[in-house]
């Protein structure tokens, strides 16, 4: 399936530009002429599929029409409009009708997540670091909030963040932190991530990767048992039913660092633990901390619970662990990025540190789904994975 944004069964979405350089088309800059693709750029795993449409400007356009790619050992396209992600890589899909021609940008990327969160400092050569371990990894990338010290200003955007984590912005899918509101409405960080971010002013959105669905909640908004966001999240999670989800967002249920945990989200933890969500990433905490799989009271479920990790290690200054939480496997202040490989059944992760790309935390799970009978089918090999895991991080 292709990358795409949804909000409540369909009704918002979109799909954002996709140049793995620095430079992005907007969507104005598409549009500017009588003929432009619909959507002007997109996402794709290898394999996935989608249909190109042409949109006019009250013109009259000439039947026959071409499509064509800059590179069809990365993404080909019939004369229909109907294209198909081949290998990874970035390319362009052409379309012209008599005078008129359009462009739209598109990446193919493997069903990988990588990120932080906490992320961007004028002249932290840390955030510089981080960014050249990104730079590396073909992929999706998150963040978990706090993009752009001090405030989130647009400035701040442009002259912190987009120098370095910008070279990835078409294929970031952000979160929202507390500093990217110190800014009214957040209108730093809508305004440079603009559709990527899904809708203005939620900031919560879905899209699928590979064979996986991905959530990205809003927690500086309402995100109580009675709100908007999370009867869009039960709504969400039942119009995608997958074996394999993970969710992330700015403030950690569970964080044995300074700022501890938000037993806020305990009602969101238990909408995710109900639908079988496999993983959540979160920021906040200026560390990087791996749970074990966990109910939402915080007790440890080896079968079905939700394992968390917390990444606020994107560039900004790092803060001390205070005090191991029960169930927290490893905890480090260390500068680096969470790399999750989203495989068909299961993921692997790798927390990559800086200087030198080192691993200083990896392992594997098996993804336990919705329901009673894949949660006993994966019960035995989770259950050996997670002793593997807790053997490599006692050595």
């Amino acid at each position: 399936m292709s990358i795409r944004h949804s909000l409540n069964q369909g009704l918002y979405r979109a799909v954002p530009c996709v140049l793995l350089a620095a430079a992005c088309l907007d969507a104005t800059a598409i549009a500017d002429g009588p003929l432009f693709l619909t959507p002007p750029w997109a996402v794709l795993s290898p394999g996935d599929t989608m249909r190109f449409t042409i949109a006019r400007d009250s013109v009259h356009l000439a039947e026959t029409r071409a499509f064509a790619s800059s590179d069809t050992t990365i993404i080909d396209i019939d004369t229909s409009g109907f294209a198909r992600g081949v290998r990874t890589g970035n390319a362009t899909i052409h379309v012209s009708s008599g005078p008129y021609a359009a462009a739209a940008e598109v990446a193919v990327v493997p069903p990988v997540l990588i990120g932080a969160g906490d992320i961007a400092v004028c002249g932290s050569r840390e955030t510089m670091a981080t960014a050249a371990i990104v730079k590396r990894i073909s992929g999706i990338v998150f963040t978990a909030g706090d993009n752009a010290y001090q405030d989130g200003t647009s400035d701040e955007f442009a002259r912190c963040y987009d120098p370095w984590w910008g070279q990835f912005r078409v294929r970031t899918r952000p979160s929202l932190g507390a500093h990217d509101y110190h800014t009214p409405d957040a209108a730093g960080y809508f305004g440079y991530f603009k559709t990527s971010a899904g809708p203005t002013p939620l900031g919560y959105y879905s899209y699928d990767l590979g064979n996986w669905h991905v959530i990205v909640l809003n927690t500086n908004i309402d995100i109580s048992d009675t709100s908007t966001q999370l009867r869009w999240l039960r709504a969400d999670l039942d119009a995608h039913p997958s074996l394999c989800t993970a969710a992330y967002w700015y403030l950690p249920r569970f964080s044995s660092g300074r700022h501890g945990s938000a037993p806020a989200l305990t009602g969101v933890w238990q909408i995710l633990f109900d639908a079988g969500v496999e993983l959540v990433i979160s920021g906040h905490d200026h560390d990087y901390e791996r749970f074990a799989p966990q109910r939402p009271d915080g007790a440890l479920d080896g079968v079905h619970g939700i394992r968390q990790f917390v990444v606020g290690t994107g560039g900004a200054e790092l803060t001390a662990v205070t005090s191991m939480l029960p169930n927290s496997e490893v905890a480090i202040s260390v500068w680096g990025v969470l790399k999750l490989d989203l495989e068909a059944t299961n993921y692997r992760w790798e927390f990559l540190t800086v200087p030198g790309d080192t691993v200083r935390d990896s392992g594997t799970d098996a993804c336990h789904g919705p329901g009673a009978l894949e949660g006993a089918l994966a019960s035995q090999d989770r259950r050996n994975r997670l002793q593997e895991n807790h053997d490599v991080a006692q050595k």
